[in-house]
């Protein structure tokens, strides 16, 4: 296993690990590999301090001694994968949390159910999912009340 500090395009960091390191690239290059925080698929490798454990004995002058104990090195705190890092991203997590628990994620049906809602098919209630945007914009023609999210699904990918 292989941790990487990551950051993506939008310039979140956070770390994830992989069972090697080309299984890191072929995940990348199939677009797998995605921020916890806004789910953006343009993430990088970013700069991060290497773990090397010092030797068990160090020699000194003409015998050996046990070397002290060396704290290890750590990579810079970035603060907890789950943890907003200011308060835009704690604004747009709240958000999520908020949407999350007032309506139904309904996926790649959203198209269709809104229509079928806002011409009377099916009963009112609150909903969220994906669509393209030449179908958001055809919805809005037709006077279907919807409006983007700031944030993508969430879904397993690394």
């Amino acid at each position: 296993m292989i941790q990487y500090a990551l950051k993506c395009a939008e310039g979140h960091s956070f770390d994830s690990w992989f069972q090697s390191a080309a299984a890191y690239d072929k995940l990348a290059g199939a677009g797998l590999v995605a921020c916890v925080v806004c789910g953006s698929d343009r993430v990088e490798k970013a700069i991060m301090t290497p773990r090397v454990r010092p030797g068990r004995k160090a020699v000194s002058g003409v015998g050996e001694q046990e070397a002290q104990p060396q704290p290890e090195p750590q990579a810079p705190t970035v603060g907890a994968l789950s943890t907003p890092a200011n308060p835009a991203e704690q604004a747009l997590a709240e958000l999520r949390k908020k949407v999350e628990e007032t309506s139904d994620y309904v996926g790649k049906d959203f198209v269709s159910q809104a229509r079928a809602m806002h011409e009377g098919g099916t009963p009112e209630r609150a909903i969220h999912g994906e669509a393209r945007l030449d179908e958001a914009k055809a919805l809005i023609e037709e006077g279907v009340p919807v409006m983007p999210l700031p944030f993508l699904p969430n879904r397993k990918t690394n």
